[in-house]
């Protein structure tokens, strides 16, 4: 598949992480606003837990909204047909592997801090996912670029 600059895209896009309320939801989102008319993408986690708000609002800073986002696990997807999983935490990746080894798909491991670990200020914790979302839109941008 060909983006709107002739980017090499797979067809199907899974984000992982450890609980799918921070860091999988915003990298999918980002590839979502970037190549979604031409590549599905989802997002997942080993556990669940409650979508984070600072994540919302650091997204919704650029203009991508994810309140919508329901938190879900590898066992909640409803299509396993990814082309292509990324994972973000260690356990997300080892998820991914044991997930790869049942259907063809390549994993890549995109080590991402974990912002549930963030301490401060309200401001210095929004900063860090401010941080963290330009890092994956800077990944994402890179890891799909024209040829």
């Amino acid at each position: 598949m060909k983006g709107p600059n002739g980017e090499d895209l797979p067809d199907a896009v899974l984000f992982a992480c450890t609980f799918n309320a921070v860091r999988s939801p915003m990298a999918a989102a980002l590839f979502r606003h970037l190549y979604g008319k031409f590549t599905y993408v989802d997002s997942a986690g080993v556990k669940t837990a409650e979508l984070d708000p600072l994540a919302v609002e650091a997204l919704g800073e650029i203009g991508i909204d994810i309140h919508a986002h329901k938190p879900k696990t590898f066992e909640e997807l409803e299509d396993a047909s990814f082309d292509l999983i990324v994972s973000l935490s260690p356990e997300a990746h080892h998820k991914a592997l044991e997930f790869t080894r049942a259907i063809a798909v390549e994993a890549e491991y995109w080590p991402t801090f974990d912002l549930t670990a963030q301490e401060g200020t309200r401001e210095q914790r929004l900063e860090a996912y401010r941080g963290v979302r330009d890092g994956l839109l800077k990944r994402i941008k890179a890891r799909f670029a024209p040829v």
